[in-house]
């Protein structure tokens, strides 16, 4: 999970505050000096961490603690506070009506994950309502206009390419022609890239660049290598000039030093960032929630966005309007754990929760598995047996577990939870309707 062990450190930081009524200069001093060692481990940037703690006990030692918060909310404020600045303040969107199409250039070193960013991106747009092209410009790799090719077609992008032959710089000259034609508003430019940076790479971007002249030229770095990925940046920002970093495998990447140094080292900002192997694991880039995550504060907003983009308005009706009836199926709650599925992992998902700590959820671990295994059973059965499972008898039990690749024990398991589900939802709305008629005597509480 991503600053797991940056988050449990600063965490525990803070929990020794609050044990503390007042807070004097040596607690806030000896409270910086864990923070800086925490800061440190997770591998940002020596500089960056100096600045930070200067920053942060400046305020601390001379803020007035505000009448509504104590000493110790006051500090974890400011550290809050400094943490979204360090990376970046606010969100840095992509201004798409800058140009018609509008040209997004990805670069990156070999390896990076640029090509299925490239495509993640144009998946997120097509959610936007844009209708995005994406283009084959890395001629050089094997298999890397094929990799294009199918990842675009799984999203259902267009791709456009010339093939293997035509110079880079021509073929991105084309897209844009083939853009305009076709009615594709955004052109995702693919270039090449190498294992490390070298001038023959450079200079073809720099021709790229020249050429079609991007409105964006987003970086995509590994968070897995650590300050090597602040060191790429700074190297390409020097060289090519960039707009903005996409950061890929940050849900891999424990410490999080990439993503609090890479602002303040380049200047640059984080857009995106990838948390997952899927096309739609890709999320835009808000400091002020990172830094929420990074304090165990959750990220309420984040989880409402994954939902709604999830949440079938009409589909969430008609299933209410079904549990007010007691007509809940098994089919019902199928798709209700697909619309689940569609926010994201399990454990992501508990992550953003305010108040559930990584420490927390280390105990905690949901088998995707197992979701598959009820799935599985479900499909196994027949439409009349997901409507009324009161039907299925010991033979249906063996046929089913047998299309499921389960046991009979699975099935009856499956049937006895999906029993005390309805049970239970039958109970909350009796409670429901003995409250909204202001029942005389009713028992809120049994001792």
């Amino acid at each position: 999970m991503a600053f797991e062990n940056l988050a449990d450190k600063l965490q525990n930081v803070f929990k020794k505050l609050r044990g503390k009524g007042k807070l004097g200069e040596k607690d806030i001093k000896d409270a910086m000096r864990e923070v800086r060692l925490a800061l440190l481990e997770a591998d940002v940037n020596f500089k960056v961490v100096k600045d930070f703690i200067n920053r942060v006990s400046q305020r601390c030692v001379g803020a007035e603690v505000l009448k509504s918060l104590t000493p110790a909310q006051q500090v974890i404020k400011i550290v809050k506070d400094e943490l979204t600045e360090l990376m970046g303040s606010t969100q840095s969107r992509l201004n798409t009506s800058a140009g018609s199409p509008f040209v997004v250039m990805m670069v990156g070193l070999q390896g990076s994950g640029k090509t299925t960013t490239a495509a993640k991106i144009g998946g997120y747009l097509y959610k936007q309502g844009k209708h995005p092209m994406l283009v084959a410009c890395d001629v050089y790799r094997p298999a890397a206009i094929k990799q294009l090719q199918v990842v675009g077609e799984k999203l259902g992008l267009p791709v456009f390419s010339l093939g293997q032959n035509v110079s880079p710089v021509d073929i991105a000259k084309a897209s844009i022609s083939a853009a305009r034609k076709n009615g594709n508003d955004v052109v995702i430019i693919d270039t090449a890239g190498r294992l490390h940076i070298d001038e023959e790479m450079m200079q073809e971007l720099k021709a790229i660049k020249a050429e079609v002249k991007p409105h964006e030229i987003l970086l995509v770095v590994d968070a897995m290598t650590g300050q090597d990925a602040v060191n790429i940046a700074q190297n390409f920002n020097e060289k090519l000039g960039i707009d903005g970093i996409v950061m890929t495998k940050l849900d891999g990447d424990t410490r999080g030093g990439a993503a609090l140094s890479v602002k303040a080292v380049t200047g640059k900002p984080i857009k995106f960032v990838g948390v997952g192997e899927k096309l739609e694991d890709i999320e835009v880039f808000h400091p002020d929630r990172m830094a929420s995550r990074i304090l165990g504060m959750g990220d309420v907003l984040t989880l409402i966005e994954k939902a709604e983009q999830a949440y079938d308005e009409k589909r969430a009706l008609e299933l209410q309007e079904k549990i007010s009836k007691q007509q809940f199926t098994l089919q019902d709650f199928l798709e209700q754990m697909q619309e689940v599925k569609k926010i994201g992992p399990i454990n992501q998902i508990l992550e953003m929760i305010p108040g559930l700590n990584q420490k927390q959820l280390k105990g905690f671990n949901v088998d995707e598995r197992e979701i598959s295994r009820i799935e599985a059973i479900i499909k196994s059965m027949t439409p009349e047996e997901r409507i009324n499972p009161s039907i299925i008898n010991s033979s249906r039990k063996k046929r089913i577990a047998m299309g499921s690749g389960t046991t009979i024990q699975d099935v009856n398991k499956l049937l006895r939870e999906f029993e005390q589900t309805k049970k239970m939802i039958k109970q909350f709305q009796d409670l429901d309707k003995d409250l909204k008629k202001g029942k005389k005597g009713f028992p809120l509480f049994k001792f």
